[in-house]
């Protein structure tokens, strides 16, 4: 007997949300728990039903689906992310993959890539939207490249140096921004940045490097 599977989707736009949720209900043993229009509804629904997916769109209202992502990050919530976006740059899935989500789905092929994504998901494995393999394969390589460089904080820019000061100083991506004047994607497009040239992976290993590095930030 199959499990049934629970999921909460959370996008602005209530077509696209309609339509999604017309796909993935198609399957019998998914069902669709919630829907949010914004991210800081989504956070209390995953609160309240505990769904086993959510799927979050990057560019929600209120908290966007990277600061959702982080603050469900607790143990005791035990649900798996899926990334909704309309970008197809290779920042911004580096910072996803970085956080840790589990897919990545572009929106203009979602209706038709969702299901496989969701398949993925529950058996343990990854889903990033096949238009993006280029750069996962950039991604490995360039990882494989920076275990033997021993990467260290002298390769950072003094703008990405400046961003690690502040993570060490425990500040949220929406308090950096504001502290330099810089747009939030700015400072996702750092993160990134920084994971990648310091070999860094899961959802807490850069601000677990930034403390331990903090003193030579000052």
């Amino acid at each position: 007997m199959t499990t049934e599977i629970k999921l909460l989707i959370a996008d602005d736009h209530p077509i696209f949300r309609r339509g999604l949720r017309a796909v993935i209900e198609a399957e019998a043993h998914l069902q669709v728990v919630a829907e949010a229009d914004n991210g800081a509804a989504a956070i209390e629904l995953i609160r309240a039903l505990h769904p086993d997916i959510a799927l979050l769109d990057l560019d929600m209202p209120v908290k966007d689906g990277f600061e959702v992502t982080r603050e469900i990050q607790e143990p005791r919530f035990d649900v798996a992310v899926i990334i909704l976006t309309m970008h197809k740059g290779e920042a911004l899935l580096n910072t996803a993959l970085d956080l840790g989500v589990k897919g990545y789905v572009l929106k203009d092929s979602a209706m038709t890539e969702i299901i496989a994504c969701i398949e993925a998901v529950t058996g343990g494995r990854s889903y990033v939207s096949p238009q993006l393999t280029p750069f996962m394969i950039s991604r490995h390589q360039r990882a494989a490249a920076l275990v033997k460089q021993k990467p260290t904080l002298n390769d950072l820019t003094p703008s990405e140096r400046r961003i690690l000061r502040l993570i060490a100083e425990e500040k949220t991506t929406r308090e950096i921004a504001g502290e330099l004047f810089i747009s939030l994607r700015t400072v996702e497009h750092h993160r990134a940045n920084i994971c990648l040239k310091l070999n860094l992976h899961g959802s807490n290993a850069l601000m677990k490097f930034a403390l331990a590095r903090k003193s030579e930030l000052l």
